[in-house]
């Protein structure tokens, strides 16, 4: 989703008797300063559409879901303002071993969902629930991942870096005060992009 100029939305997830916890990640990107203002918008990618590169062959034991950017010579249908590639990647067996390019000079990120992974040739191992963050040295131009247990998963998350500032209040994300308390005032008074702020129900939410 990209909330552009102004957007009202629920997202809520499915709970029951005898359905699944539900587990997900969100992802929030800044835009550039210039797309601030563009009209809001959705890319849906369902699961059977996101594209799914495999370092090995389809027989091998990696699979790198392609929801965001390019991996392996698979690139994502989807299109974010700025520079943004997000990665879902599997490792069925420990030792299983990629290198995965990325843009000089962004920054990333690894986040491990499941198992334990090893970054370079010998870094330690880290465990489920932790937050990697990627050095972005001059030279460098990817990573070199490793499973450490077998049914490893994490994301992989890599963006264009932006010389600007981030000023953010609530939901509201800009680049200075003048522009929030701006945003702000469209907000109560439903003007650009918040016309039916006060009028819209959530059919998810009932409310």
């Amino acid at each position: 989703m990209c909330a552009g100029k102004g957007i009202i939305h629920a997202e809520m997830p499915v709970q029951g008797k005898g359905v699944p916890e539900p587990r997900g990640l969100q992802l929030w990107v800044d835009l550039p300063k210039e797309f601030k203002m563009v009209e809001p918008s959705y890319q849906e990618l369902g699961p059977e559409s996101i594209p799914t590169a495999y370092p090995e062959g389809e027989d091998g034991g990696i699979s790198i879901k392609v929801i965001s950017g390019k991996s392996h010579g698979v690139e994502s249908p989807v299109r974010p303002l700025g520079g943004c590639w997000f990665f879902h990647v599997t490792m069925k067996n420990a030792g299983a071993t990629m290198f995965q390019d990325i843009p000089a000079g962004w920054t990333a990120f690894v986040y491990i969902w499941k198992g334990a992974v090893n970054v370079g040739e010998s870094g330690p191992v880290n465990d489920a629930f932790h937050t990697l963050v990627l050095s972005n040295n001059d030279g460098e131009t990817g990573v070199q991942l490793t499973a450490a247990n077998d049914d490893t998963q994490f994301v992989l998350i890599a963006g264009e870096p932006l010389d600007q500032t981030v000023f953010q209040y609530g939901p509201f994300v800009m680049t200075n005060q003048e522009e929030i308390q701006k945003t702000l005032m469209d907000y109560r008074t439903g003007r650009n992009g918040f016309e039916k702020a006060h009028t819209w129900k959530s059919k998810i939410g009932n409310s």
